[in-house]
């Protein structure tokens, strides 16, 4: 089988390798890298996924993207690391199940891409000789999957930002009490703020000897194992086909369901799940693309994205293109060009968006508790929300994607209970931190970069 190559959504670009577009993360001219072609599973080959392991599945998906990159015994190697803990899919009624993504080591469904890609990039960096700087921006749980994936891992340094008012407690703990190659900062701004900073570093002529690369879902290495639970759950189930809500922020939830489907996962549709950044629903129902600048604040605020890096892979899938419009030093001007239309047609078959209000999603929590005995945490209740609004009388997979002893303000308010901490969280809250805060300004944040020992 030849070798898959990337090209970036942009298409100003030279196609490139695995390696070479995990290593860069982002694309010279700002794109993101998308495969040239998708490998295709046959339905005898998916039917043999079932009652495989997660990790047993993981290696049958991603080597198809891998096989002439990294040996296969390694590639073995890397999946068995990454997931060892459980990921249960439970009926709760004729119509819905729920996918729970939050068993590992950070209570978030962040950790299947970020454990993957940091034993990839350790893969990588040693196979080159280099030392990384590896830059992500989160709005929630991103930031403490990274750091405790990247925690410890020789030549590697992990900077994360955050928004300095728009994070839990515990979300921010997760990050900021790790220390040794994790380094922390909060931003006096939004998520959107984090994510631009970061984008701009990566293009900086300036920082080229830093190494920098993404760890955010821009970088195709997060982005791929995130279509493996998608496959994971379908062979837990005797369905022919399936529906996904998928609660969707930056889009790179929805992106792995997406390219599990051009894989040949039978998914009939995805119901995309967004909160009150409503973008995206907006969008499929005119065809116009308005980003919410600024984005909006929600109890559910790992979804608080009002411009996702991640629609413009999903534009490019379906034909179009989009971009954001940047000055000659890389900032920008214009969020979300659409200078080419995808195929709406196709777009408004294979997908349906509902934005929930935060009142809804504590009524969903309430119902679902009440009726279930089942704690959702915001994000899976927008999700299931979302489900609700659909009406959709087809079998259902609503994706729960971090535990809800992660959110206590919330579920204390809704419940009157706290939810129980997962045991990997219980010591968090003693520990001390370390971080430091910016201001909202880039040539800051590079002079801090620059300075890095």
């Amino acid at each position: 089988m030849e070798k898959i190559l990337y090209r970036s959504t942009n298409r100003a670009s030279e196609v490139v390798d695995f390696k070479y577009a995990v290593l860069k993360g982002q694309a010279p001219d700002y794109g993101l890298y998308m495969p040239v072609k998708i490998p295709f599973l046959k339905k005898t080959e998916i039917d043999l996924l079932k009652g495989k392991s997660y990790s047993q599945i993981a290696f049958s998906a991603l080597s198809k993207f891998l096989e002439n990159e990294i040996p296969s015994e390694k590639i073995n190697e890397i999946v068995e690391r990454a997931y060892n803990f459980e990921v249960p899919l439970e009926k709760i009624n004729e119509n819905l199940y729920i996918l729970y993504l939050d068993r590992g080591p950070t209570a978030s469904f962040k950790d299947f891409a970020a454990r993957f890609m940091a034993e990839i990039m350790q893969y990588l960096a040693d196979e080159e000789n280099l030392n990384l700087t590896v830059l992500v921006a989160t709005s929630g749980d991103t930031g403490g999957a990274i750091a405790s994936a990247f925690f410890d891992k020789e030549n590697i340094k992990v900077v994360v930002l955050f928004p300095e008012r728009e994070i839990t407690e515990v979300q921010r703990k997760q990050m900021t009490t790790l220390n040794k190659n994790i380094i922390p900062i909060a931003l006096k701004g939004k998520f959107d703020d984090c994510q631009s900073l970061v984008k701009m570093a990566f293009n900086d002529p300036e920082l080229k000897n830093l190494n920098l690369t993404s760890a955010n879902s821009i970088n195709i290495s997060r982005l791929l194992p995130q279509s493996v639970y998608y496959f994971y759950a379908f062979s837990k189930l005797n369905f022919e086909k399936i529906v996904f809500s998928v609660p969707s922020g930056n889009f790179g939830n929805l992106m792995g369901g997406v390219i599990a489907k051009k894989m040949g996962l039978p998914v009939e549709k995805f119901i995309v799940a967004v909160n009150e950044n409503d973008e995206f629903p907006k969008f499929l129902e005119t065809g116009e693309y308005k980003p919410v600048i600024p984005s909006r604040k929600c109890n559910s605020n790992a979804m608080n994205v009002g411009h996702p890096s991640n629609l413009a892979r999903l534009i490019d899938l379906y034909g179009g293109w989009i971009y954001d419009e940047r000055s000659i030093d890389g900032k920008v001007i214009k969020h979300g060009v659409l200078k080419e239309k995808p195929d709406m047609k196709k777009m408004k078959e294979d997908f349906v968006s509902f934005s929930i209000k935060d009142e809804e999603v504590k009524e969903t929590i309430k119902k679902y508790y009440q009726k279930y005995k089942i704690i959702l945490d915001p994000h899976g209740a927008v999700g299931i929300a979302a489900f609700e609004k659909s009406n959709i009388d087809e079998p259902v997979i609503s994706i729960e994607t971090a535990h809800p002893g992660k959110f206590p303000e919330v579920i204390k308010e809704v419940l009157g209970i706290e939810p129980e901490m997962p045991e990997t969280l219980k010591n968090l809250i003693s520990k001390e931190e370390k971080f430091i805060v910016l201001e909202n300004n880039y040539n800051i944040f590079k002079k801090f970069l620059k300075d890095l020992k």
